[in-house]
């Protein structure tokens, strides 16, 4: 099957504004809040999320970067700052696409370990297909597609898109 275009850089560059958006109507009473994206897709989403939302509204912005083992998820969670950083404030955690869910909750399981004051979760893509009771806050779009089929997105400058295979 050849690839299908299912966002192009303009449909992409709507969706996070609104997503944007959102967030700042969920964290508006907050003075900072921090913008987790999961490597390597996520936090380049997570950048462009973090780029707008600072562009719209007062709020402080930290960007956080997140690394989970995907072969491994028993394996350590880490982040870009400590929990110190995270601690008591308001946390988006960022992915491209929402898969089975597998990287999600495992990254949210990782914030939960410190108290905060709020958790959501954001993806460009969200697939339908998964083995975990997590959920997208924030989405681009729903996706009902088949486990056969694969969605990618590619960040490239000026040329941002998402492709199903």
């Amino acid at each position: 099957m050849s690839p299908k275009i299912i966002l192009n850089n303009q449909e992409i560059e709507h969706k996070i504004t609104r997503i944007a958006y959102q967030i700042y109507e969920t964290f508006v009473d907050e003075q900072e809040i921090v913008i987790a994206g999961i490597a390597s897709n996520g936090f380049v989403f997570a950048k462009k999320i973090a780029t707008e939302l600072e562009r719209i509204s007062t709020i402080n912005v930290t960007l956080c970067e997140v690394s989970i083992n995907k072969q491994n998820v028993n394996a350590a969670v880490t982040t870009s700052i400590s929990k110190e950083r995270y601690e008591n404030k308001g946390v988006v955690l960022v992915d491209d696409v929402l898969n089975s869910g597998t990287t999600l909750i495992y990254g949210v399981k990782h914030f939960l370990d410190v108290p905060l004051k709020k958790l959501k979760t954001a993806v460009l893509v969200d697939r339908n297909h998964k083995k975990y009771p997590v959920k997208a806050d924030f989405k681009g779009i729903s996706l009902s597609t088949s486990l056969f089929e694969h969605v990618q997105v590619v960040f490239e400058e000026k040329n941002d898109h998402a492709y199903l295979s």
